[in-house]
């Protein structure tokens, strides 16, 4: 695969089911899709970017083969929903798009991203810390029932 053929874009109306598609597509492999879950990827125009969030897609020779969001959580950015299509997974994909996704976030003069996961997904998890996030303590009332690790990177 050349990385050179791949491009991040912006959200567009109609990719959205894609953002949909390839969210849940790992969600019921690994856990199941919950109600918080259902609402935000049934239609991100309204929970995501309306709420000043946004989603970038990863595209290779025009077909989308990732994807992740940036939710406004009003005191933090919250990166979130980032998916990878499964026959794309291991080719550094995750890697290219986090680290956009980072730039992204240095160039709007944040603070800090936040992240909710689960310790389940080791390959995530690790590519988390390789790009400098670092556990932080997980607050009881979290809005995923599946997190059990939230994760900062200080920018």
């Amino acid at each position: 695969m050349n990385l050179k053929n791949l491009k991040i874009i912006p959200y567009q109306p109609n990719l959205a089911k894609d953002f949909y598609n390839l969210n849940v597509e790992w969600l019921k492999k690994y856990f199941y899709v919950e109600p918080y879950d259902e609402k935000v990827l049934s239609n991100p125009q309204k929970y995501i970017i309306d709420e000043g969030g946004y989603i970038f897609y990863a595209t290779y020779n025009d077909e989308i083969i990732g994807v992740a969001a940036y939710i406004n959580q009003k005191s933090y950015f919250e990166l979130s929903k980032m998916a990878i299509s499964p026959k794309y997974r291991g080719l550094k994909i995750g890697l290219f798009l986090i680290n956009f996704c980072v730039q992204f976030a240095k160039n709007k003069e944040w603070e800090s991203i936040t992240l909710y996961s689960n310790t389940k997904l080791v390959p995530a998890i690790n590519l988390y810390k390789k790009i400098g996030f670092k556990e932080v303590p997980l607050e009881q009332e979290a809005h995923y029932k599946r997190s059990d690790i939230k994760m900062i990177l200080n920018l």
